[in-house]
């Protein structure tokens, strides 16, 4: 049962019906700006222990620079959507399925028609990075162009070694009370994502194949800082995809849009003003 304190006027739910790779779901999303009538839309995917509520204002700030609507969702299993059952676990192509099956499903949902489609933004943020290029992959006539910020296209060992401390903080630390905020089920939230990229079989994915699909413009912006992930994910990026742009940023870890955001948010303003 969903808690109903995490609720706000501003939250709505979607129902999808189940598909090949998952059952019936209850999507958690919110407009930002949609009273801006036919502006185009960015569609903000989170990171791997995210939500909606995780994102706070950033998405609404950078909507608001770049004149655009906005869609944020919560992922199966995390922040009010459907939570993953406690005994399942993610498989190991869960990204690809994201891109594939649910994000589509939620368009359709939501009644974002081709026409709106190909006039969107995809922002992805970690796992949400690396669902972006997927759907960029999958669906390259279906957007406009694709921002992926500190995105995984492969398993390096320092995000194994960061993700297994994470676990041993949040079973030992106020780590889960923290991020309790944020999701109705947190040991689903973290767990599923937890679970799945310590397992062995996890170190061999790999979406650098599917990259060189992506036609559409393409930024991928990675921090010198970043704990899960090196300069080498996006320069992999640019060897599969010769056309995309590649942003390195300064004193900032993990999570640009909240160690650096007016520098993300002039980098993505930059690069959505020449492609538009």
């Amino acid at each position: 049962m969903q808690n109903p304190a995490f609720e706000t006027p501003a939250t709505h739910f979607a129902d999808l019906p189940g598909g090949a790779s998952h059952g019936p779901l209850r999507i958690e999303y919110r407009w930002l700006n949609d009273a801006a009538g036919d502006a185009p839309l960015a569609v903000f995917l989170h990171e791997g222990l995210g939500s909606v509520a995780m994102w706070r204002d950033w998405p609404q700030t950078l909507c608001e620079r770049l004149g655009m609507r906005g869609l944020v969702y919560s992922r199966p299993g995390y922040g009010l959507s459907t939570p993953r059952e406690h005994h399942v676990k993610w498989p190991v192509d869960f990204m690809t399925r994201e891109a594939r099956d649910v994000l589509p499903a939620l368009l359709d949902a939501l009644r974002v028609d081709l026409h709106q489609r190909r006039r969107m933004w995809v922002i992805g943020h970690s796992d949400g990075g690396s669902i972006a290029l997927l759907y960029a992959a999958l669906f390259p006539h279906a957007l406009a162009g694709t921002i992926a910020i500190a995105p995984h296209v492969f398993v390096e060992d320092l995000s194994v070694q960061s993700i297994a401390q994470t676990k041993v903080l949040y079973e030992t630390t106020d780590l889960r009370g923290k991020l309790a905020r944020y999701h109705a089920d947190v040991d689903s939230a973290f767990y599923g994502w937890n679970d799945i990229w310590l397992n062995p079989a996890f170190r061999q994915w790999s979406i650098t194949q599917q990259l060189a699909s992506i036609a559409t413009p393409l930024l991928a912006v990675q921090g010198h800082d970043d704990n899960y992930g090196t300069m080498e994910q996006i320069d992999t990026i640019a060897e599969h995809v010769p056309h995309a742009q590649l942003a390195r940023l300064d004193a900032c870890g993990h999570s640009p849009h909240r160690d650096a955001p007016d520098r993300l948010n002039d980098v993505i303003a930059a690069f959505v003003s020449r492609h538009r």
